[in-house]
Formats: structure tokens, C-alpha cells, sequence
């Protein structure tokens, strides 16, 4: 609390006035006679400061449900806190200066307390407020009481008791706005902390009900994960049915697609993340295949990181449900680099310009399904020239188009060829 008598500056332009010794004693009289009424009331109130706590809490309980559960749930604790802050209150009417310190560590402490609990801060300013004015009634009756004429002097402390009034509220709600922001910031960090668990799978099963609980997601049920890469950042609003989960370099969508042993269709992962629409340029993303509770997340999130490395660098999205030979390859490079090695080495090992002739005409002709006709049409050649191509293609790697083992083969070892190597 500011001290009650001090100076009144007087903001003045031109030159300074003549002083006036007795207009400044009668103002000094008047602020040490408002003083005095003040401290001897303030006195009394300190003795009676139990029924000050009660009828403060009595006017709270009336007035504020929050304090009524509190009052309900911990009724000494709330006493005591009221009854502390009322006394540091009053205390600080007699000592405003030696008494400040204590005065707002305790106010300090009440608001970090009490953003702690949860207790609205609406409620917790409205307390202050009412404890305030219960002071200063108070005040008022006491010095009805003792020295009735003495009322009018009061008026002179009015401000400096309603500032510290003021001073405190402002503090209780910075307190517990910053508690408000920690707590926030503790539970935000909790949850990543289960959720990067989750997908790593190094979750414990202890910890499940709880990364159920935090995530909004049912520990049985099944899952998609979807990793996300490229694109402008954190531009994404999954519905109620996801987490999306930020990193470094990839993004992770946990998506509940259906019910476990529902029987119905699982839902479109995608739209739940809201990437149905069109993609930024170069974002890609890889869908993978839908695993059954959350224990099982982190098999989902390899899942999806291998249908993310088959994406075309470009962008795009892939399902890893659409393109599993690529995965089989993919998540074996060194096996795929054997295969592409023993299938295509001598095409492998022509000259560039006529060993890409080649290779892009077995590529069509697998993109065409066989058709040498189709595939003639997307190399603007005649279908006999993709022919004669293939029956080259095949004496030169010993293999034939003809054999269902031999074309299995063949198209493993141009897919891997295609595709980014570990």
C-alpha cells in the first residue's frame, strides 16, 4: 500500500509562487489527524480480524460458487488464506512501507495457488474486491463507533486504501496469469512428451489411459498415421478424431479411422487432417496402413515414414496401401540395389543414351499394362519399334516378358531403381 500522508505535487507554469507556510501546515495537520483515526481503527480491526475472515467468507459463499466449492472441498485451507491476506491488508493501513514485500509475496503466492486449482480468475479478483471493501466498512464502523466526529477524516486516506485494493488485484492477476501460462506450457509439453512416445513406440503401457486421456483418443480403436513433409508449416486444423504432432523436419497425423471390430469402412485419414484440398507446392505426404489400438501407434508411424520416402520429391501423396511392392523394396535398399543390379546390370551398363531408350520403354510398357500399343502411344513410336525394344530388353537380361516370375522381377528392379536409396 502507498503511505497514506505524503507529498501533493502541484504541477504549476510560469514563475514559482511565494510559499505559504500555513496553508501547508493546516494540509500536514489534517493528513496526520487522518492518520490517526485510521491506525486506531486499523487496530481494532487487527484484533477482530477472525470475524473479519468469516464474514468475508460468509459474503463469498454467497456470492461466488467458486468459493463455495473451495469453502466445500477445503474449508480451513480457504480460511487460512483469506485470514492472511486480510491481515497483511490490514497491517500494511499501519506500516504501508515495512509491511510491502510480505504484503505481495503473500498476494502473489495466493494467485499462483489459485490458478493452480483452477479457480476462475474472475471469481479470485471479485474476493480481492469484496475484501477491500469489507476493510474499509470496517473502518468506517469502527470509527462510527469510538469517535463518531472523526468520520469526515477518513475521506483524507480514501484513495491510498482503494490504490492498495487496486495495487493488489493488479497483482493476484499477473500472478495468475503467469501460473495460468506455466501450467498451459507444462501440459502442452506433457502431451508431446506422449505423443512423440507414442509414435517412437517407446510408450509404456502404464502411460496409456493417461495419452488417451490427453490426446482425446480411445485407447482401442483404428489408427492411421500420416507423415507430412514440406509445405508451409503448422497450417493444418485436425478435427476431434486427430492429434497432429510437429517435428523438426516431418509432421505426424495419429488418425482414428473407425472402431475396433466395427465392421464398417475406416475413415478418410486425409480429410480428418484437413489435407484433402489442394497441397502446397512440394508438401508430401504418406498415408500408412491402419493398425489396431494405440500401443500399436509406432508401428503405424514406420508405416507411414515408408510411404513418405516413396514420394516423388516434387510432392504428392502416397497411400502405402497403393504402393506396397514399392515398400517392400524400399524398406530393404540393399536388397533392392542387389535385385537392380542382377536384373538390369547389362541394360545397366550400356551407352547412356541408348541404355535410357531401354529403360523407359520397359517403363511404359509396365505403365501400359502390356500394351505395346499404349505404350507406342506415350513414346510417340510405333507399337513393332516398342516391340523390337522388349525382345532386345530381354536377350540382354536374360529374362522374358512372358514368364509371370521373370516379369515380377523385372518390375521390382526398376521400381527400385526409381526410388530414393536409404
Amino acid at each position: 500500500m502507498h503511505p497514506a500522508a505524503r507529498t501533493r505535487t502541484t504541477f504549476r507554469t510560469g514563475p514559482t509562487p511565494v510559499p505559504q507556510p500555513r496553508a501547508r501546515r493546516i494540509r500536514s495537520l489534517i493528513d496526520a489527524d487522518a492518520l490517526r483515526v485510521l491506525h486506531r481503527a486499523a487496530r481494532v480491526l487487527l484484533d477482530d480480524l477472525p470475524d473479519l475472515t468469516d464474514r468475508l467468507l460468509a459474503v463469498l459463499r454467497e456470492q461466488e460458487p467458486a468459493y463455495r466449492t473451495a469453502l466445500d472441498n477445503d474449508h480451513a485451507a480457504t480460511w487460512q488464506e483469506v485470514y492472511r491476506s486480510l491481515r497483511h491488508s490490514v497491517t500494511s493501513l499501519l506500516d504501508p512501507r515495512g509491511t510491502r514485500e510480505a504484503a505481495h509475496r503473500c498476494t502473489w503466492r495466493i494467485g499462483v495457488a489459485r490458478a493452480e486449482q483452477g479457480l476462475p480468475l474472475d471469481a479470485l479478483l471479485h474476493a480481492f474486491r469484496l475484501g477491500g471493501s469489507l476493510v474499509w466498512q470496517r473502518l468506517v464502523e469502527e470509527t462510527t463507533r469510538s469517535e463518531p466526529e472523526d468520520i469526515r477524516l477518513l475521506v483524507h486516506v480514501a484513495t491510498d486504501v482503494w490504490n492498495f485494493v487496486d495495487e493488489h488485484c493488479t497483482l493476484v492477476a499477473d500472478a495468475y496469469r503467469q501460473a495460468e501460462r506455466q501450467l498451459a506450457w507444462r501440459r502442452e509439453n506433457r502431451v508431446r512428451l506422449l505423443a512423440a512416445a507414442l509414435l517412437d513406440g517407446t510408450s509404456r503401457i502404464a502411460d496409456l489411459p493417461e495419452t488417451a486421456e490427453r490426446l482425446s483418443l480411445p485407447e482401442r480403436g483404428r489408427y492411421v498415421v500420416v507423415a507430412i513433409a514440406g509445405g508451409p508449416p503448422h497450417d493444418l486444423e485436425p478435427g476431434g478424431s486427430a492429434y497432429l504432432h510437429s517435428g523438426v523436419e516431418v509432421d505426424h497425423g495419429i488418425v482414428l479411422v473407425g472402431d475396433e471390430g466395427d465392421g464398417k469402412a475406416d475413415r478418410d485419414p486425409l480429410a480428418a487432417l484437413d489435407l484433402t484440398g489442394e497441397a502446397p507446392a512440394g508438401r508430401r505426404i504418406g498415408v500408412g496402413c491402419a493398425v489396431t489400438g494405440l500401443a500399436a501407434v509406432g508401428d503405424a508411424r514406420r508405416l507411414a515414414d515408408l510411404a513418405l520416402s516413396i514420394c516423388p520429391p516434387e510432392g504428392g501423396t502416397v497411400k502405402l496401401t497403393e504402393h506396397l511392392p514399392e515398400a517392400l523394396v524400399v524398406s530393404c535398399p540393399e536388397l533392392g540395389a542387389t535385385l537392380t543390379e542382377r536384373v538390369l546390370g547389362p541394360l545397366l551398363r550400356l551407352e547412356p543414351a541408348d541404355r535410357d531408350v531401354l529403360l523407359d520403354t520397359l517403363v511404359a510398357w509396365f505403365a501400359s499394362e502390356g500394351s505395346a500399343q499404349r505404350a507406342g502411344e506415350r513414346l510417340y513410336c510405333h507399337r513393332n519399334t516398342v516391340l523390337n525394344r522388349l525382345r532386345r530388353c530381354e536377350q540382354l537380361i536374360g529374362r522374358s516378358l512372358a514368364r509371370p516370375h521373370d516379369v515380377v522381377e523385372i518390375s521390382l528392379a526398376l521400381t527400385a531403381r526409381r526410388l530414393p536409396r536409404g
